[in-house]
C-alpha cells in the first residue's frame, strides 16, 4: 500500500472531495428559494405525426433540463449564479440554493433568463448523459 501525496500534511486528495462541497455552508442563514426541475424535449413533425424516431415522453429522451427558481423581491443585478457539471449554486442577498443536479450537464453552454414580472429565474442546461448517443441516434 503506497500513498502518493504532494504535501505530507494533506489528509485527502482533491479527487476524494465531491464536486460542489466547497459551496456547502451549513451556517448560512439565508433561506432556500422554491424551485422546480423540468425536462425538455425537442420534437419535430417526424416525431409527433409520423413516429419516425424512437423518442417517447420519458425523461430518457429529453435533451435539456430546465430549473425554475422563484426569487421574490430580487433584482437581476443581485443574482450570482455558478454552474458546474453536477452542481448549481445560486446566491442573492436573501436566498441561497445549492442544488446537486440529477444528471450531469454541459456547464459551459447553458442559458439563464430572469422574468422580472414573475420574479422567476429560468436556467436551461443541456444534459450530458453517458448513453445519450443511443437515445438520440
Amino acid at each position: 500500500f503506497q500513498v502518493k501525496s504532494e504535501n505530507k500534511k494533506t489528509i485527502w486528495s482533491t479527487e476524494e472531495v465531491p464536486e460542489g462541497s466547497e459551496f456547502d455552508d451549513t451556517w448560512d442563514p439565508r433561506e432556500q428559494p422554491e424551485y422546480e426541475i423540468l425536462f425538455k424535449q425537442q420534437v419535430g413533425t417526424e416525431d409527433v405525426f409520423f413516429g419516425m424516431s424512437r423518442k417517447d415522453p420519458s425523461t430518457a429522451c429529453c435533451e435539456d433540463m430546465v430549473i425554475k427558481i422563484k426569487l421574490p423581491e430580487t433584482k437581476v443585478s443581485d443574482i450570482t449564479l455558478d454552474i458546474q457539471d453536477k452542481v448549481l449554486d445560486l446566491r442573492t442577498p436573501q436566498k441561497k440554493l445549492l442544488l446537486h443536479l440529477p444528471c450531469p450537464v454541459d456547464s459551459k453552454n447553458g442559458k439563464a433568463r430572469f422574468l422580472s414580472e414573475e420574479e422567476l429565474l429560468e436556467v436551461t442546461l443541456r444534459m450530458t448523459r453517458e448513453f445519450d448517443f443511443i437515445n438520440f441516434a
